[in-house]
């Protein structure tokens, strides 16, 4: 058992550490992932051997927990089901299978190179196929990059983890014979897929029903509504597990809830909810960067680097690069997407489940996918604020076709119904009129950048956030004003 204070310290080099190299982190190669694994690196058994924390730890099993729930229902809340409307069904079709079949081929090295069981070798396919919400953090906030390539990666976080979780929980199950017969089985898919998922999605509706119907009897104040933001996703976990049901799922379609019944948290909970998860995943690198320390040298170095490159260079941008085909994006945006998946906490996370349920190898496994994790989090990490920038003075200088887009289906040729248009002579002759339309340029990061004529009183809207700005307005133009946007 770790030292008590020692723990608090540790707690606190992450809290100050993160604050203070914050700037540093975003104009650098570095990450936080990459940062705090070698912290836990350096405090484990093969540096200063200051903490002593292995795969079945306590104190990593309950930080372990609570990351991962917080995480899916994040997910599940930031899903934008309701902006993607019934066109959620392509992103959601071309990302779902895409994700299966990162797994089915990821699992080819594991049994092929490593020689792992074929049901191991599965799920480390299945585990490597999650991609980290850490270093994809600072990509999704870049408003540099067209929204909807951001959009997709964002879908695939989110989307992906709900393919791979019960991929990674029934082949548990196969490895430990739980399902017994097949009546055992029926019962124990009927839990996992169905029981846990529907109690996690009524403690997520009500909840959060509850909490606005209350909020308007008598305001609540925004730290309690924060606070009960957590409580709730708890709530789902504990919920679905006591009941027989998957926690992680029932976490996930907590948040689902919230978004599909039209219910809302306060943004003070999103806020407070992410802050919250950020600090546990931080501090869960450290953990899993402890163990790993001690664990890195029962590995098999030379094909276990193989399948890091296969991971990183080779079998999803493969996949990925296939699934978006007919997608109309740059190759630019092509390559933006295929490279960044990177591999980090979810898998550990995941990894930590199988080994927690005793199945023989399960270690082995766990620290063969932290040395692809690490070397995911040191070259995506490396590569993300170049990258970023390279893709951001592409757009900046000429016009990419997914600017032209506002969310992710309409990459897939799924638009809305047909805009009336109008001609610079009626807009000429509609400015001079005394009830001004609002004209919003929505030309591409280059043309406005290029062209230097502007149209007076005209609002600079970029035009992959069009959409996005109409829902959320200025508050200073009136409602019910006459929109008129342009474009080169």
């Amino acid at each position: 058992m770790p030292d008590f204070v020692l723990v608090l310290g540790v707690i606190a080099i992450v809290l100050t550490v993160t604050a203070l190299a914050s700037g540093l982190v975003e104009r650098s190669p570095l990450s936080f992932p990459l940062m705090f694994l070698g912290l836990g690196f350096l405090l484990g058994s093969r540096g200063f051997a200051a903490l002593e924390v292995g795969p079945h730890s306590p104190v990593l099993e309950v930080v372990a927990t609570l990351t991962l729930a917080l995480v899916l229902f994040l997910d599940a809340v930031k899903l934008q089901v309701d902006e993607l409307g019934k066109r959620w069904v392509v992103p959601a079709l071309i990302l779902g299978p895409g994700t299966a079949l990162i797994i089915a081929v990821g699992a080819l090295p594991f049994g092929l190179f490593l020689n792992f069981g074929w049901i191991l070798a599965f799920i480390g396919g299945a585990v490597l196929a999650s991609t980290d919400p850490v270093v994809l953090r600072e990509i999704l906030r870049d408003e540099r990059i067209p929204r909807p390539i951001r959009q997709v990666l964002k879908i695939e976080a989110g989307m992906n983890d709900l393919v791979v979780l019960p991929v990674v929980l029934v082949l548990i199950a196969v490895a430990t014979d739980q399902g017994g017969s097949a009546g055992g089985w029926s019962v124990f898919l009927i839990k996992l897929l169905v029981l846990g998922p529907v109690i996690g999605f009524a403690v997520g509706g009500l909840g959060s029903w509850l909490m606005n119907w209350i909020d308007l009897k008598m305001t609540i104040r925004p730290e309690h509504q924060s606070l009960y933001g957590v409580g709730l996703v708890l709530a789902a976990y504990s919920a679905a597990t006591a009941a027989g049901g998957d926690g992680f799922l029932g976490a996930f379609a907590a948040g689902l809830a919230v978004v599909l019944l039209n219910q809302s948290l306060c943004d003070c909970f999103l806020e407070y909810g992410e802050v919250t998860s950020e600090m546990a995943m931080l501090l869960a690198f450290v953990l899993f960067g402890v163990v790993l320390s001690d664990m890195v040298g029962t590995v098999d170095v030379v094909p276990t680097l193989v399948l890091a490159g296969l991971v990183i260079f080779v079998i999803r941008p493969a996949v990925l690069g296939v699934v978006l085909a007919k997608a109309r994006m740059s190759w630019q945006a092509h390559a933006f997407i295929c490279w960044f998946g990177p591999r980090g906490l979810n898998s550990l996370l995941l990894a930590l489940l199988v080994v927690q349920a005793g199945i023989p190898g399960s270690e082995l496994l766990l620290a063969t996918v932290g040395v692809v994790v690490m070397a995911s989090v040191a070259i995506h990490g490396g590569t993300a604020t170049p990258v970023g920038v390279w893709y951001g003075r592409t757009a900046a200088e000429e016009t990419l076709e997914e600017e032209r887009e506002s969310t992710v289906t309409g990459l897939f040729g799924d638009h809305e119904d047909h805009v009336p248009l109008i001609t610079p002579q009626e807009l000429f002759s509609r400015l001079s009129q005394p009830n001004l339309p609002l004209v919003i340029d929505v030309r591409t990061r280059s043309s406005y950048n290029q062209q230097g004529t502007r149209i007076p009183g005209s609002v600079r809207v970029l035009p992959d956030q069009a959409v996005e700005w109409a829902t959320d307005p200025d508050p200073n133009f009136p409602l019910g004003q006459e929109l008129v946007a342009y474009c080169n």
